[in-house]
């Protein structure tokens, strides 16, 4: 039995999953995000600690046999986020997330200390990023960051206090912009430019292999094994390499679409090829010599629940029930939505963009609407998916759609529509980041990534319709030309 934990952002969940494959038990509990400031989003590691033990003792209650007989622990969770710890490993302040904005200044600053940046991390520098937020507590925080003895992803704090070990994995550290991504190691000019060492650092393992083991008092606590050996911990993963794991998409030119709070197009690669100029991200993935391209927008499934929460929708189903409801005939009469909520990525890396309802009209009611936010974020995703650079040889096979808006089939077909590419719903592709965390503690266990690393049963395939092709392509050209011309704006 191996036990998977996903530390998301607004929640950590739980799964167990046997040794043939089955889903044992999924526990989850919430967490909320705090934004103090604008462009601010940060969580205190002690509210993942709380719903780390709630899921636990859920577990024990559910599958009190099952939990007993895990071997191993593997760990997802939300990537770049600075978990700050002083010399005695106490937090000293709340994490700041992935989708926190406030660096922008210092991604500049440090895109002009280091010009080959690109070239060692495979990325821009992005506030997304962890090294620029470490930037900015020097700047801002000067007493903080002067008692920084050890920065921490997410994922990688909740090893720190489950084990008691500082560990980090390829495809999580690949997010931080201190990895030399290509040669899988950290990088001492990067982590020089931002006034840290490797002794800041956790040390370096692969997601498949062994980094800790669980403390046995926790261990006791819990119910977690038989106590008869010690309870291993997988390297893991960052969310979306762990979401690949989850699904299978390991081999070169597999990939899948994620409609999560943010939205992520991947695809798994067997080389480091990066494309920073187009703000694609290229990535180590979770298993040794491989690698993964990302394209990243902040507002996906995020954008949908916004929208309904602003428009007075019963809930994110009601507002896609409505947009569904628009006839083809009727979309181009839409108005035109960007859903830089949060600033965005991939491709314009421009934490200033903003949302935008363009072209309102008296003829717009609810529908309208709810069906412009979920084309902007769908026309978002496209252009991300654009910026993806294969190598001849190396053809997208399997395109899954996974993340919380996949289970809206309506949505998907609108998806592989704009793309102009099939994609396939798999059975359990809501499941993904724990599933994966958990399949890399199989793994860690000894399994062999052929007998690991399967496809799930396929639920659905979603082909792209010719019908309404030509419309989609209209109204994405003005979509991208609506961005251009507001862009200066934003600033």
């Amino acid at each position: 039995m191996y036990l998977g934990l996903d530390l998301g952002t607004s929640e950590l969940k739980a799964l167990l999953l046997a040794g043939d494959h089955r889903i044992v038990g999924v526990a989850r509990a919430p967490l909320t995000v705090e934004r103090p400031e604008p462009l601010w989003s940060e969580q205190a590691p002690s509210q993942w600690w709380q719903a780390l033990e709630q899921v636990m003792a859920e577990l024990r209650g559910a599958h009190a046999e099952a939990l007993s007989a895990v071997r191993a622990i593997g760990l997802s969770g939300q990537m770049h986020g600075a978990t700050l710890l002083d010399a005695a490993g106490e937090v000293l302040r709340p994490a700041i997330l992935w989708n926190d904005g406030r660096s922008g200044p210092q991604c500049e600053a440090l895109a002009r200390a280091v010009p080959r940046l690109g070239e060692i991390a495979g990325n821009l520098a992005m506030p997304g990023f962890t090294a620029p937020k470490l930037l900015w507590v020097r700047e801002h925080e000067p007493e903080i960051f002067n008692r920084t003895a050890r920065v921490l992803l997410p994922k990688d704090w909740l090893r720190f206090m489950l084990s008691g070990e500082a560990v980090s994995e390829m495809s999580d550290a690949a997010g931080t912009l201190w990895l030399d991504v290509g040669a899988r190691d950290w990088s001492d000019e990067l982590l020089a430019a931002t006034g840290l060492t490797r002794g800041h650092m956790p040390r370096l393992v692969e997601g498949s292999e062994v980094s800790a083991q669980l403390k046995p008092e926790l261990a006791a606590r819990w119910g977690v094994g038989n106590g008869a050996a010690a309870v291993l911990i997988a390297g893991g993963a960052g969310d979306n390499a762990a979401s690949a794991v989850g699904m299978g998409l390991v081999e070169p030119g597999q990939g899948f679409v994620s409609l999560g709070t943010s939205g992520v197009v991947f695809v798994s690669t067997d080389r480091f090829l990066p494309n920073p100029a187009q703000a694609m991200h290229a990535f180590c993935h979770a298993l040794p010599g491989r690698w993964h391209q990302m394209s990243v927008m902040l507002s996906a499934a995020s954008a949908v629940s916004w929208a309904a929460k602003a428009f007075r929708f019963a809930d994110e189903a009601a507002l896609l029930e409505a947009a569904a409801s628009v006839a083809p005939t009727q979309r181009a009469r839409c108005p035109l939505f960007l859903p830089y909520l949060s600033g965005e990525r991939s491709p314009h890396n421009d934490p200033n963009a903003q949302g935008v309802l363009f072209g309102l009209t008296h003829a717009h009611g609810p529908a309208e609407i709810a069906y412009a936010v979920v084309e902007g974020v769908s026309f978002g995703l496209r252009d991300g998916f654009d910026t993806l650079r294969l190598p001849a040889g190396m053809p997208l096979r399997e395109v899954a759609l996974v993340g919380g808006g996949a289970r809206s089939v309506w949505w998907g077909q609108l998806l592989a529509d704009i793309f102009e590419l099939p994609l396939t719903l798999y059975a359990g592709s809501e499941t993904g980041g724990a599933l994966g965390a958990a399949r890399l503690a199989w793994l860690a266990d000894g399994g062999a990534v052929a007998e690991v690393c399967t496809l799930p049963p396929v639920k659905q395939q979603l082909v792209p319709s010719l019908e309404g092709a030509d419309g989609h392509k209209a109204r994405h050209v003005r979509f991208r030309a609506l961005y251009m011309a507001l862009r200066d704006q934003f600033r």
